[in-house]
């Protein structure tokens, strides 16, 4: 019986989201320049790159794989105390963008190869910093029970 690879590490930072790329061709270039509409996105992702070189083997995970990511952002100051979720920017979803690139050539071969994904996004304590932690874990399929992650009447198309 094989052994489970799981891999964790925290990153210490405000989390950038990865932000939307544009492409555009300057007369007479051969080729197209990139650019992100987030300046922080860099400086994330290269934050994550290195922690994630610091637990990594060696070896890159090769089969599909599980992704946990938990991201502590600075709560706004202007934000009511009643509000307890963490319901302003960044979309969870851009975060975790910038987290897969990030790990890709370095844990993973490719974020294609992340088939499940679990995240989510708290006011990071006040005595704490902001800070990511990142777990990447070889999937293992499991019988999930009726209505355990998805019903199958809600997704099921309308006749």
């Amino acid at each position: 019986m094989s052994t489970r690879r799981t891999v964790t590490f925290e990153v210490v930072g405000i989390p950038a989201p990865k932000g939307s790329t544009k492409a555009f061709m300057p007369k007479g270039a051969r080729f197209p320049i990139v650019t992100h509409d987030n300046p922080r996105t860099r400086g994330w992702q290269h934050l994550v790159s290195d922690q994630a070189q610091k637990v990594a083997t060696g070896d890159l995970f090769v089969g599909p794989v599980m992704l946990w990511a938990k991201f502590y952002l600075p709560r706004p100051i202007s934000l009511p105390r009643k509000v307890t979720g963490h319901t302003t920017k960044p979309d969870l979803s851009k975060l975790v963008r910038c987290i897969e690139d990030a790990l890709t050539g370095i844990l993973l071969r490719d974020d294609a190869q992340i088939v499940e994904i679990h995240t989510a996004k708290y006011d990071a304590a006040p005595d704490k910093p902001a800070r990511a932690v990142i777990t990447v874990e070889d999937f293992t399929p499991r019988d999930l029970a009726p209505g355990e992650l998805f019903t199958e009447d809600v997704h099921a198309p309308t006749a």
